[in-house]
């Protein structure tokens, strides 16, 4: 298999995946409820409550673990880097340094 046809039949990402990436990009550090208010605010409805977000925020929490595993961003706690498979607490993400 050439290299062009690995990228071509490379998944796409998820779209919150690609919502955390897009933040990401712009050299902020969000935190997950950050990017789940950010999620909410383009997909809501009229009739949608104010806690929105709140519905996407376990996808969130679960697409950085799986992108900080694979090596594409970082999960940050008080400024450092921490497990992705284990931590607590507030935590914002970054790219890799």
């Amino acid at each position: 298999m050439t290299e062009q046809q690995e990228t071509e039949s490379a998944p796409a990402d998820d779209p919150v995946a690609t919502a955390i990436l897009d933040a990401l990009t712009g050299g902020e550090a969000p935190t997950f409820q950050d990017i789940a208010r950010q999620i909410a605010e383009a997909r809501r409805k009229p009739r949608d409550g104010p806690n929105l977000w709140r519905r996407y925020l376990v996808s969130v929490r679960q697409q950085a673990v799986h992108l900080a595993k694979t090596g594409r961003i970082e999960i940050i706690r008080k400024g450092e880097a921490v497990d992705p498979g284990n931590f607590k607490g507030i935590v914002k993400m970054r790219l890799p340094r």
